[in-house]
């Protein structure tokens, strides 16, 4: 492979990331791990979240009972 064919598959892999990062509807974050008030929101966030519902494993247990 010459050097100018990897220049340019460089460029258009470069060109295609750019592209999808900036088009694409992510949140992308790269800041890292957070700490202090980023860290605050997002505990919020998780009590605002709906309760996981409650599994039915007692339900037919009590039906057999019957």
């Amino acid at each position: 492979m010459s050097n100018r064919s990897i220049i340019i598959m460089v460029l258009v892999l470069v060109g295609a990331t750019a592209y999808l990062l900036l088009k694409g509807d992510g949140d992308i974050d790269m800041g890292g791990e957070k700490h202090g008030a980023e860290a605050a929101h997002m505990e919020e966030a998780k009590k605002d979240a709906p309760a996981a519902p409650v599994a039915p494993a007692a339900a037919p247990a009590a039906d057999a009972k019957k």
